[in-house]
């Protein structure tokens, strides 16, 4: 059996949220779908969130990276004012546009519960740190920056929910299969058999279903790109080692080119007192971090991720399917996320049970497993993962101390790079790409932008065939 609708949206993550929520405003009488192989945001639950398992137990669909929200659901939420990181949207659309969208969505956290309050990058103090850093050709990339917090962005999230669930039909706990396109429309297949079709489609797959969907791309004809994939560890420090910079610029980007290799390292997703944690994709066990904005619910500790960018040449066409791997052998290593000790890892020697019970640095991650990461991940990306560390010492003192902890692997999965036109639009007419999950941002502000673009295109359009 066969629905029809005017639009569809696929994903429920933060561009396919945004996506839908500018529909109901714009096109309010338009049949809309929006579909997502996860839960609502009521029922999306992790065992171990739950404290019902201290290791991932290969949910069929993790809940932490599926459902309304997508893998931002559960992160701190850091909403980046800028168009110098987050994304690749300004290949698209002018910078002027790129930002007037991102406060948009913005504007729409404010309307549900988001705080006003943003760092600046504008204070001496910013402009002094950034001045520290260059002296150890660091390099902090500035931006204003909102700190929503983990437990707000939730609420952010069910209030936005409420807003928009009876505008729409939503269809949760609904697997996608395949993407069919005939006569000017798309149809959606599920795993169960159904079959959902409308003229205009915006896919915002998610991390999660990234390779799904470039495969997708691929069978339906649409020229793909490599895009990057940034592989790396996520480091745990005592809060002071970077309070002096946490304080002044929440989230500090900080970007360096290794002397070794000439590769780019950068930090990313900086957790003042937060929590390290596990992600579920598609059965790999990968590492990530948030933090709370309340402060009963904080740590001792600032956790962050140290990426190596590793974009791909022809014949090389499988970047998604190689960061996989990277992360598959920690997994296999440690039956989960891999946990070590700097001064371990430098000295040549692997953490285990008794070393990493005599740090000074507990981890929030109890379920890590002590190891040694230069077994999983390769040598030049440890490498250059290594000589920033000690670079990063220089500005953070303490950053290279012995007991320093790395997590591994942390993998950022972006979607082969599909041509799209200034509206988001692939070759196929009324079918647009947004998100992360189709590498066209890589975070959350730059996300909910792309839905918003692509859902006004799709409403203008609309709003034309049917006279209003």
């Amino acid at each position: 059996m066969t629905t029809n609708y005017d639009v569809m949206i696929l994903g429920t993550g933060e561009a396919g949220i945004y996506a839908a929520y500018e529909l109901a405003l714009k096109c309010p009488s338009a049949r809309v779908l929006v579909v997502d192989q996860g839960a609502d945001i009521y029922r999306r639950s992790c065992p171990i969130v739950a404290g019902k398992t201290r290791s991932c137990v290969q949910c069929r669909v993790c809940g932490t990276m599926c459902g309304f929200g997508g893998a931002g659901a559960f992160s701190d939420g850091k909403f980046n004012f800028t168009t110098a990181f987050g994304g690749w949207l300004t290949d698209f659309l002018d910078q002027r546009e790129v930002m007037e969208l991102i406060d948009y969505v913005d504007a729409l956290n404010v309307r549900h519960g988001a705080t006003t309050e943003a760092y600046s990058t504008a204070t001496p103090e910013a402009k002094a740190l950034e001045r520290e850093a260059l002296k150890y050709d660091l390099h902090l990339l500035q931006a204003r920056c909102k700190h929503l917090g983990t437990e707000n962005n939730l609420n952010i999230l069910t209030s936005i929910y409420e807003a928009i669930r009876d505008k729409h039909t939503f269809k949760f706990d609904t697997a996608i299969t395949s993407i069919e396109a005939r006569d000017g429309a798309y149809t959606l297949v599920s795993e169960g058999g159904e079959r959902f079709t409308a003229p205009c489609l915006i896919a915002g797959p998610g991390r999660s279903g990234a390779e799904w969907f470039a495969n997708q791309c691929k069978a339906l004809g649409l020229e793909v790109l490599n895009n990057q994939v940034d592989i790396g560890v996520r480091v745990e420090v005592p809060a002071t080692v970077f309070e002096h910079i946490t304080g002044v610029v929440y989230e500090s980007k900080l970007v360096y080119r290794t002397k070794q290799y000439g590769d780019q390292v950068r930090t990313f997703c900086m957790n003042p007192y937060g929590h390290v944690v596990a992600e579920n994709v598609e059965g790999i066990n990968t590492v990530n971090g948030h933090s709370y904005s309340d402060p009963a619910l904080r740590s001792e500790n600032t956790n962050f991720a140290l990426l190596v960018s590793n974009r791909f040449t022809s014949p090389f066409n499988e970047p998604y399917r190689y960061g996989k791997h990277i992360a598959s052998l920690s997994n296999m290593l440690a039956g989960g996320v891999l946990v070590q000790r700097f001064g371990d890892l430098a000295a040549g020697i692997r953490t285990n049970e008794h070393r990493l019970g005599h740090s000074f640095v507990r981890p929030t991650l109890t379920a890590a497993v002590p190891g040694d990461l230069s077994l999983a991940l390769p040598k030049r990306q440890l490498d250059d993962i290594i000589e920033m560390i000690y670079a990063l010492d220089k500005l953070a003192p303490g950053t290279a101390n012995y007991d320093t902890l790395l997590y591994g692997a942390e993998v950022k999965f972006y979607s082969a790079r599909i041509k799209l036109s200034h509206e988001l639009e692939t070759a196929l007419p009324g079918f647009f790409a947004v998100g992360d999950g189709a590498g066209v941002t890589r975070g959350l502000a730059q996300a909910g932008a792309s839905g918003v673009k692509a859902a006004r295109v799709a409403a203008a359009r609309l709003n034309g065939g049917l006279g209003q």
